[in-house]
């Protein structure tokens, strides 16, 4: 899809039978490009090879629709994965369920398509996703009998892949003159473009971290821009849940954890990261985020790192793994579709975490909040309507509520709302808040002492137009 519609402004016309026309210009989109930089090939991990190409998912050629991830640790590689709760998981989800259950939380590899999300695509989709893996199992120089190959999709829903074309992608990463899987910046960055649907910029992180003295790394990336309302868990047979849509990371690390310990970190992750941010309020039927600990960094004789026989390491390996993981989350909110704010919402004094993390995501999923703050119009009524439409587990009592804009620039709070009292408030200076393209909406409810937050953005005229049209 086009990008041109992200940066310039875009003209709308309103015909009536009975009234002159109407033009409606709407504010430019701001380009996200510059979330986007290089990094030193020193930024990655250790024992990865990965790739991107085009392989035909997508029609124009310099899209790249096809990403190989390998471990090439001579560790057995740990594999941790959060997957959509929708009833309509995608074959790709089902089949990265069984190979984890099959191996006992063990893969060494994870292949990503874009352009088709193979979903909804019956027992012909369930074949493909098997083929990707095994094709991907035949990479290795002793493939293994027993898949350890995760998959990925995203893209339309109810369309097949063209799996001719997809394998012979694959293909050419065995040995030959086409083979361009490689550990440097360019190699991830490659995998990490191939990763993308309507998102502007490839999402790409890394960092180092110490763990008992040894420094480890973390790199990862993701894709999402439109169908976001995450609501993943790890894997269990299929939901019947609501129906929420695509987001897909991996994330890679040289650290040595045990597949029990790196499932256990990342549910805590991605509850407190990819589970707490909205574009839209749609959940996928492919959202996937996968976790690969292959020790490359770790002496061949080191235990994996375990919460049982060492719990101190544990949780510094859980909080850093949470706090990436959050990195990579507002990364996906920062390129909402059409979006023109990024917006924390906090909620505090809640009696559980549960509370406070479901009133933020309510606030942060309400129509009219996101539309407000497009228009840059501090209708504070609008996130009160929305707080007070979750059950709690203790009763809320308006009286104790307060309500603020806090502005990114580290000037002073606006208060809206204190003890369920409207502030008089300064509408110009609220103005001049949500015309920022960061800003925090902060809610008190003076219940508790548990808080959460949730990232979202805002609701534009261009949301509208990417979506209307999205298969064409």
């Amino acid at each position: 899809m086009s990008l041109t519609g992200h940066c310039l402004p875009t003209v709308w016309k309103r015909f009536s039978s009975t009234a002159a026309t109407t033009t409606i210009v709407t504010k430019a989109i701001p380009s996200k490009r510059h979330h986007h930089k290089p990094l030193p090939d020193s930024a990655f991990p250790q024992g990865y090879a990965l790739t991107g190409l085009h392989c035909g998912v997508k029609k124009k050629p310099e899209l790249l629709d096809l990403a190989v991830i390998l471990s090439t640790s001579p560790r057995p590689t740990s594999a941790a994965a959060c997957f959509t709760r929708n009833a309509f998981k995608a074959a790709p989800v089902i089949v990265s369920q069984e190979v984890l259950q099959r191996t006992g939380g063990r893969a060494r590899a994870v292949v990503v398509n874009s352009g088709c999300a193979n979903a909804v695509t019956g027992k012909q989709g369930m074949e493909d996703a098997w083929a990707m893996a095994r094709e991907t199992d035949s990479l290795f120089p002793n493939p293994p009998s027993t898949s350890e190959t995760l998959i990925m999709s995203t893209g339309v829903i109810g369309q097949t892949l063209p799996i001719a074309k997809v394998l012979a992608g694959i293909r050419t990463q065995g040995v030959g003159k086409e083979r361009t899987l490689g550990s440097t910046f360019e190699a991830w960055e490659r995998a990490a473009r191939a990763f993308m649907t309507t998102d502007t910029f490839p999402k790409l992180r890394a960092r180092s971290f110490t763990i008992n003295g040894k420094e480890y790394r973390m790199a990862g990336m993701d894709k999402g821009a439109g169908m976001i309302h995450p609501d993943m868990g790890p894997p269990a047979p299929a939901s019947t849940g609501q129906l929420h849509a695509t987001l897909l990371g991996c994330i890679l690390t040289d650290a040595a954890i045990s597949p029990r310990s790196l499932q256990s970190a990342l549910n805590y992750a991605v509850d407190r990261s990819f589970n707490s941010i909205s574009v839209d309020g749609d959940m996928s039927t492919n959202d996937t985020i996968i976790v690969l600990a292959n020790g490359a960094a770790t002496a061949a004789d080191e235990a994996e790192i375990d919460e049982e026989r060492d719990p101190v390491a544990y949780e510094t390996f859980k909080q850093e793994l949470t706090s990436f993981a959050a990195d990579l989350a507002k990364l996906v909110v920062r390129d909402g579709e059409g979006a023109t704010k990024f917006v924390t919402v906090t909620v505090e004094g809640a009696p559980t975490y549960e509370d406070a993390h479901r009133v933020a995501s309510r606030i942060s999923t309400s129509a009219l909040v996101k539309t407000a703050l497009f228009g840059e119009d501090a209708n504070w009524g609008r996130i009160l309507a929305a707080t007070g439409s979750i059950p709690l587990s203790a009763p809320l009592d308006p009286t104790r509520v307060n309500v603020s804009f806090i502005p990114a620039d580290g000037t002073a709070p606006l208060p809206l709302l204190v003890s369920g009292e409207p502030e008089k408030v300064d509408e110009v200076r609220a103005k001049e808040i949500i015309s920022q393209e960061d800003l925090e909406i902060k809610v008190e409810l003076g219940i508790g002492s548990e808080s959460a937050q949730y990232w979202t953005c805002d609701f534009s005229y261009e949301y509208v137009r990417i979506n209307g049209d999205y298969r064409t």
